[in-house]
């Protein structure tokens, strides 16, 4: 099943053509197999029948010429040819006319074998010699003139010439004084030999035809059907990045609407869901803002030292922690409409704000990525993980480029890299490095939580790993929109 998958194509509406043109295919296939054997099985009938009947023809034939005195035969067949009448071409050779070229077909050996058997069993000693050819290849008399040069009053009545040419039979005779017997015939069904032939050019041409008639009417069948599902991939992704789009309109397929129409009540319940915790830490920053305000001054008017540092430092983390979640939300929450952004160029201006403070950032810019995006919520992402790699690495090395079907950015400091195992907890709140705590103290461990948030916003994906020469390597993958060509660095 795995090599399967591996061979098969990835899209929904190609595979449903692959398999439909495969099974069509493969039916067409089944059935001229089908047509062929039972056309063989008729034709090895036919030849049977043919066999008998010239066999019997011609051993009549031989045997009434060999009864006929030496100095009789050339008289009789003087007669037959200027009387005609017979199916038979007759003349009396001194010598056997040999056949350099026979038809080759697949039905010529059981024909010859099976007129040969029975004239051995009916004419018993005799010595013939069968052959099956095309008008051009045969010869008569001792000469071995053409028989397309015969008079055709000769032959008219006995062989098919044109237009269309068919095999003839050729029977050669042993006669007691040295000379022998010639005799040329059609089969009883001239064109016996090609009515086995199932792969002829008009078989081709017709199955030929039937698939590019069946493929185009597949094409566009599996195209409609598939459209629905496209569009609803499309509103579902839209919807993820935070674009306002119409609802999918229906299908006419109810499998396909009742999707939609779940699709469509999952995201007014998301979107639901969103402004109602919007509006509750709106409330909870209301809320908590005079409690803490008040016990902060209740602490101030005890005169117990020790107690009044314990409550302040208790407020203080309560505080901190109400300013975190906050913050939480409002950087992961932009509200903006998604936009081109030049990623290029936003690294680039993060940079000189940078330069300006006097940090070290450089950017190398293999391709410029033309993303569509929210630019505020990632100029806070990109600009708090630089921010990071600055204070914690001593500097930054930014690189952007495209990798297969999406941009990526990496971002490179050159601190003591990570200290754990779990790189992935330090996407949580309030999780910081035993280095992060001693060089920045009043840090809070959000920014990688709200880095993440904003790029899983986006439909991306943010990893964080050592890099091989030291320092940490912040990968981030947003999916390709579409590029603008052309590199630079500073």
């Amino acid at each position: 099943m795995t090599s399967l998958k591996r061979w098969l194509p990835r899209s929904l509406f190609a595979r449903l053509l692959v398999v439909m043109l495969t099974g069509i295919t493969l039916a067409q296939v089944l059935t001229s197999l089908i047509w062929a054997g039972q056309l063989d099985s008729d034709s090895r009938q036919r030849v049977e029948k043919n066999a008998q009947y010239l066999a019997t023809s011609l051993s009549a034939t031989i045997r009434y010429f060999l009864a006929l005195p030496d100095n009789v035969r050339p008289i009789v067949i003087d007669q037959q040819r200027e009387v005609g009448g017979s199916r038979l071409f007759m003349s009396v050779n001194d010598m056997r006319i040999p056949m350099t070229r026979e038809v080759n077909a697949p039905l010529k050996g059981p024909l010859i074998d099976a007129i040969r058997d029975q004239l051995i069993d009916e004419l018993d000693g005799i010595d013939l010699a069968l052959a099956l050819s095309m008008p051009e290849d045969v010869r008569v008399y001792d000469q071995r003139i053409p028989i397309a040069d015969i008079p055709v009053r000769w032959i008219r009545q006995s062989l098919v010439l044109e237009p269309d040419p068919a095999p003839i039979l050729t029977t050669q005779v042993s006669l007691s004084n040295g000379q022998w017997l010639y005799l040329a015939t059609l089969l009883p069904d001239p064109y016996l030999l090609n009515k086995n032939r199932v792969l002829t050019v008009d078989r081709w041409w017709s199955l030929g035809a039937t698939l590019i008639v069946v493929g185009v009417l597949s094409f566009l069948f599996v195209r409609w059907q598939t459209r629905p599902l496209r569009r609803l991939s499309e509103a579902a992704d839209a919807f993820g990045r935070g674009l306002d789009q119409a609802p999918v309109p229906d299908s006419g397929m109810r499998e396909l609407d009742a999707t939609s129409r779940a699709f469509q009540s999952m995201k007014m319940r998301i979107q639901r869901y969103l402004n109602d915790r919007e509006r509750l830490f709106a409330a909870i920053s209301h809320d908590l803002r005079t409690p803490i305000t008040r016990l902060r001054l209740q602490a101030e008017m005890i005169d117990d030292e020790p107690l009044r540092a314990s409550l302040d430092e208790d407020l203080e983390e309560l505080e901190m922690m109400v300013k975190g979640a906050l913050q939480t939300v409002r950087d992961s929450d932009i509200h903006e409409d998604p936009k081109p952004v030049d990623l290029g160029a936003l690294l680039h201006k993060i940079a000189r704000e940078k330069h300006l403070a006097g940090q070290s950032v450089s950017v190398h810019i293999d391709q410029h990525a033309q993303y569509i995006g929210k630019p505020l919520a990632l100029k806070r992402c990109l600009t708090n993980l630089i921010d990071n790699a600055v204070q914690y690495g001593s500097r930054a090395d930014i690189h952007l480029g495209i990798e297969a079907d999406q941009v990526e950015i990496r971002i490179r400091d050159h601190g003591p890299g990570l200290q754990t195992d779990r790189p992935d907890t330090l996407f949580n709140p309030y999780t910081r490095l035993d280095h992060g705590k001693t060089t920045n103290a009043g840090g809070m461990g959000l920014g990688l939580g709200i880095a993440q948030s904003i790029i899983h916003g986006h439909g991306g994906d943010l990893f964080l790993e050592n890099h091989p020469e030291g320092g940490l390597l912040v990968r981030i993958h947003l999916p390709l929109i579409y590029t603008l060509e052309g590199t630079s660095e500073d």
